[in-house]
């Protein structure tokens, strides 16, 4: 098999040890016949069991119908041995190191505090909508916490859709390209107050004992009342002790959020962890006018919450706790230095929560998780729905839809053997599917997003065609 007839995106069982993946992101959820309830609701145990009503609004499930997996028994060093410091959208794991979602509905979970984008809406101010922004694209990345399973790669053609009636919104995304692997996604509010948008391809590399996937591909956020678009692009997001020891996550790296009308500007430092993990999880930055002047500050964790505050308030409080800081200092020289081989990074000890200036202005807290997101891949509640699939809903999506993904769904029913099986069953038929259009000399043709440049930035990107909720689904390919 040549290197393009190679197909990256499914796995071919629990001990392959020449296979292909990648990581990934997403989330859900179906036309007007959904509602997520956050708080309580039964456990779905059969696939398509009608879920209670409460007060005429329909409720989601709140446990995946089989709790995780266990990984112990699988060594991830026998396929990641050879592939130091290469790009990983070749290799695939084995699939008990998977979560039961597609990358398309890990997107989605970009959704989940989608209230912070309405309330930008309604301030009136560009500083105070560039301060919910900016906890917009935190927030939108505070679902990876703790979630060390990866997502399953989306085939070529698949779909993912969520409606959201209570939430104010609905989301549609696509797999446009498989080398390399690029998804898109378009959501709009359903009161047309804005437009959420984007093509996500994230650069994936293994260095012996972290796995680094980088973010590639700018997020869009228009404000249509204010007529403003933002744009920024995510951090770095590393997955540590891959072969050996427990694994932990981190991001960092800089996300600039720039208000292309009004030229403000949110600077956001996702800090790397530092030494003894003092600075794990935190992020500090401010937010500036077009002349560069600081008029706000922030500063949080995008594992709890973030705050802000005006910067003489910021910087006084930081002159006195510099004062103070000199009589703990010492100390720092009793470390002693590991070899980097074989040891496990030890995970950082997770230190106070954030300290909170005086006068601070509480700009976003994360959700409270259900109590056994452990045994659900520490999915959140908004996170355990997206797979759900309801009696009838198969009438509505479209044949490409995730949750019609046997593989995925032989996973979160816990029948592995099913899910492998079905996943080898998907990679040949994408590989045939391949070798048919070569025969043919036919390009693929994507259904819902087009290629262009971003009309922000200028930068190549991916655009909503329009029509999917149209619901012609005639012309969809049968990919599962």
């Amino acid at each position: 098999m040549n290197g393009e007839e190679e197909f990256f995106d499914a796995v071919t069982g629990f001990d392959s040890d020449n296979s292909s993946g990648e990581f990934s992101e997403a989330h859900q959820k179906v036309t007007g016949m959904i509602d997520l309830d956050t708080s309580k609701s039964n456990r779905i145990g059969k696939v398509g069991e009608r879920p209670s009503q409460e007060n005429g609004i329909q409720k989601h499930r709140t446990s995946l119908p089989a709790p995780m997996f266990s990984r112990s028994d699988f060594s991830v060093w026998t396929i990641l041995k050879k592939c130091v410091g290469l790009e990983l959208s070749k290799i695939t794991m084995p699939i008990a190191f998977n979560e039961p979602l597609s990358f398309l509905q890990r997107i989605t979970e970009y959704m989940e505090h989608v209230y912070l984008i309405h309330r930008a809406s309604c301030q009136p101010q560009p500083l105070e909508r560039m301060q919910s922004v900016a906890a917009f694209a935190v927030s939108a990345v505070a679902s990876q916490w703790e979630r060390t399973g990866k997502p399953f790669n989306p085939l070529l053609g698949e779909t993912y859709e969520l409606i959201r009636e209570d939430l104010g919104f609905r989301f549609i995304s696509e797999q446009v390209s498989h080398h390399p692997p690029i998804s898109a996604f378009h959501s709009e509010g359903l009161n047309h107050d804005f437009l959420f948008h984007g093509s996500i391809y994230p650069k994936l590399k293994f260095w012996g004992k972290s796995v680094e996937a980088e973010p590639r591909g700018t997020i869009t956020l228009e404000l249509l009342k204010h007529n403003e678009a933002y744009t920024w692009t995510n951090p770095t997001c590393c997955v540590h002790n891959v072969i050996i020891g427990k694994l932990w996550i981190e991001q960092y790296g800089t996300v600039e959020i720039l208000n292309h009308r009004t030229g403000h500007k949110c600077v956001l430092h996702f800090k790397p962890c530092g030494l003894f993990g003092k600075e794990l999880h935190k992020v500090e930055g401010h937010i500036q006018d077009k002349n560069k002047k600081k008029l706000f500050v922030i500063y949080g964790k995008w594992t709890e919450c973030l705050w802000g505050i005006d910067p003489v308030s910021y910087e006084s409080f930081k002159k006195q706790e510099r004062r103070g800081d000199h009589l703990r200092k010492a100390k720092l020289d009793d470390s002693s230095g590991k070899a980097d081989s074989d040891v496990a990074d030890d995970v950082p000890v997770t230190q106070e929560t954030v300290q909170v200036i005086p006068g601070s202005k509480l700009l976003w807290r994360i959700n409270t998780r259900p109590p056994n997101s452990a045994q659900m891949y520490n999915f959140t509640s908004f996170t355990v729905s997206l797979n759900e699939l309801e009696t009838g809903m198969e009438k509505t999506l479209p044949p490409t839809d995730c949750r019609l993904r046997p593989d995925i769904r032989g996973m979160e029913n816990g029948n592995m053997d099913l899910a492998s099986q079905e996943k080898e069953r998907l990679e040949e038929k994408q590989r045939e599917a391949r070798r048919e259009r070569a025969r043919e000399e036919a390009e693929w043709q994507t259904r819902w997003f087009y290629p262009g440049n971003n009309p922000y930035t200028g930068t190549p990107d991916w655009l909503y065609a329009g029509d999917y909720f149209e619901r012609n689904f005639s012309d969809c390919p049968d990919i599962y």
